[in-house]
């Protein structure tokens, strides 16, 4: 009774899947380190779940962080951490695999290891402890912490898991020690062992080599990626919770990667190239997705649906499909213009919904810096669009703190959101303003550069620089003639630094990362857990200089803790489109020229098409 939903921790959901363990060979705890609730939204953990109980051999389970609460208790009581379907320790798994969705959860993975009595230190365990591997967006830059991993997967789970699980059987019945089959785990390809490479400093900090220090092992890590999606595995059987997820709802994807190049966007350049999934099968998996789960809703998963070439063509499948059977859909990602508003107006109930937009910046020289491929013109047409079909509310996403933002350009994100609501009341007669007034909700998130993105070398604002931001939109917004109807909200600042040193940090970061946690930092994601005065004290005593991970400008020629790793875009594409948005030049999308990225070297999906060179 002292734990706050006990549905979290009991498993037994249905298609939730159980074996006889005396009949599998290897034992893998598949964790998400942030609340069950969060953790099962998560369409990536589900498919590798899904997939790796395919494998008779193997038993694959989860895990996900304990709340607080669970946590306390744990503690108190000697409690080991365990996985869900079994309800064993996760200590006595063969494979402890992470899902790194989120630079802000690097204390939860401690709590995890923590929990289980594992070594937080790769270099410390031995057999009793399973193979430590992490996966995800956060793997491609997997350097702050590196020191807790026996290995990351780079790349697209589909392809390497069941060539690492029989060599991870070889090794064992071998009598390999663990250092010799993580040596050959390297040599698989897309995997990552830290161990295995040294890292040497200039003296002003930046990296001056980076190479192992193993025979058989490659410099270079190349992600994996699946290359006929199509074929590839997918889920049949998703887990339905207890409980309500973030996520309550079976997820559809219908494509990987982006053709876009927003300049700020690292899952953009992560996914590429992007490739399709035939749209006759996902009728079809849609209908077993249905079928097999009961849920009450289906949403289409992709960077961006609208270029989703089939799109028209499955939307209407699925709302025939779905009016039939009471099921609601959901269409995020898309660009509003006629095709989406139709679409949306027969799936949502336009009087109790909101559309969203997300524009980026306010002043068409910052979207125009970010290769956003948008125009004012576009977004009124779009709002216009919306409001004639009877939506009243609208959501705007925008950044402050982007490259080469003036003041100017953080004031026309005030204007472009009245402009928006003039458009309310050009575009609806007043006897016709039957779903309430307008009201437009302008969200203002601090930019954080990523590794692999053009502004990898950027510098990143200040706390009081994002707070000074944040004042002077809040004025702006105040100063317009539709201010009653502009609710402006913005992110915090402490968590927006701190991902930020997150995000491009070195091997330099384990130890404040352990010592933070230490010191009782853990689910840095939520407001009212996060400890900014635990991390700046954590910081300072081993002896970490911020502003060299934040505020800096980084030099052309500086070499990355990531850029061992080929994620399929190359340095210099990147390092071109950085000084493209100096100049704020707009770079055309994937469909309509080739811009020699280096993701044609896999040789799949849009990269093969014909089209303008």
């Amino acid at each position: 009774m002292q734990v706050d939903k006990p549905a979290r921790y009991i498993g037994g959901e249905y298609n939730s899947v159980i074996k006889d363990e005396n009949k599998v060979a290897v034992r893998f705890a598949m964790c998400f380190p942030d609340v069950y609730e969060i953790g099962m939204s998560h369409l990536g953990m589900q498919i590798l779940y899904g997939m790796l109980n395919t494998y008779e051999d193997v038993w694959c389970e989860r895990v996900f962080s304990p709340w607080i609460d669970l946590d306390r208790i744990m503690r108190n009581e000697n409690i080991p951490l365990f996985a869900l379907e079994s309800q064993q320790p996760v200590k006595n798994m063969d494979f402890l695999g992470i899902t790194l969705q989120y630079e802000m959860c690097y204390t939860n993975i401690l709590q995890i290891l923590d929990l289980s009595g594992i070594p937080y230190k790769a270099k410390d365990r031995t057999w009793e402890d399973p193979i430590v591997i992490g996966g995800g967006p956060c793997s491609y830059n997997p350097e702050p912490i590196c020191d807790f991993f026996d290995m990351f997967y780079i790349g697209e789970g589909e392809t390497k898991y069941r060539e690492l699980i029989d060599l991870y059987k070889e090794s064992r019945a071998a009598g390999d020690d663990r250092h010799t089959f993580l040596v050959k785990a390297a040599g698989l390809g897309g995997i990552y062992v830290p161990m295995l490479y040294d890292v040497t400093y200039n003296g002003d900090g930046t990296i001056a080599s980076f190479a192992p220090n193993t025979d058989n092992v490659p410099a270079y890590i190349k992600k994996e990626i699946v290359k006929d999606i199509s074929d590839a595995y997918y889920i049949e059987k998703p887990i339905v919770p207890f409980i309500k997820v973030t996520q309550d709802r079976v997820v559809l994807e219908i494509q990987r990667g982006c053709i876009r190049g927003c300049r700020f966007c690292q899952a953009g350049q992560l996914y590429r190239p992007v490739r399709e999934r035939d749209v006759d099968s996902l009728k079809k998996k849609a209908l077993e997705l249905l079928n097999n789960t009961g849920q009450e809703e289906i949403s289409l998963s992709s960077l961006s649906s609208s270029d989703y070439t089939k799109l028209e063509e499955l939307v209407d499948f699925l709302i025939e499909e779905c009016n039939d059977r009471s099921v609601n859909i959901s269409l995020p990602s898309l660009r509003i213009d006629n095709f989406s508003v139709d679409a949306m107006s027969k799936v949502q109930d336009v009087k109790k919904s909101s559309i969203t937009f997300a524009p980026e910046a306010g002043s068409q020289h910052m979207r125009d810096v970010i290769n956003k491929g948008i125009t004012e013109e576009h977004i009124l047409k779009g709002a216009r669009l919306a409001f004639e079909a009877g939506w009243t509310r609208i959501k705007l996403y925008f950044m402050l703190g982007l490259p080469g933002e003036s003041k100017d350009d953080i004031e026309q994100i005030a204007v472009l959101s009245d402009k928006i609501a003039r458009e309310f009341f050009d575009a609806v007669p007043k006897e016709k303003r039957v779903n309430g007034p307008v009201q437009i909700v302008t969200s203002a998130s601090f930019f954080v550069p990523k590794p692999f993105t053009p502004f990898q070398w950027a510098p990143q604002d200040t706390k009081d620089s994002f707070r000074e931001k944040a004042y002077i939109l809040r004025q702006a917004v105040m100063e317009q003639l539709n201010q009653k109807r502009i609710k402006f909200n913005w992110h915090e600042t402490d968590v927006s630094v701190l991902e930020g040193i997150l995000a491009r940090g070195d091997r330099k970061l384990n130890d404040a990362i352990l010592t933070a946690y230490k010191k009782g930092c853990m689910y840095d994601a939520w407001s009212d857990t996060y400890r900014d005065d635990l991390w700046m004290e954590s910081f300072d005593e081993c002896g970490i200089d911020i502003s060299f991970y934040t505020t800096r400008e980084r030099g052309l020629d500086e070499i990355f803790p990531w850029d061992f790793i080929f994620c399929g875009v190359n340095k210099e594409y990147l390092k071109a489109e950085w000084l493209r948005s100096k100049e704020a030049v707009v770079t055309p999308n994937c469909a309509v020229h080739c811009n020699g990225c280096g993701a044609a070297t896999y040789g799949v999906g849009v990269c093969t098409m014909n089209r303008a060179q």
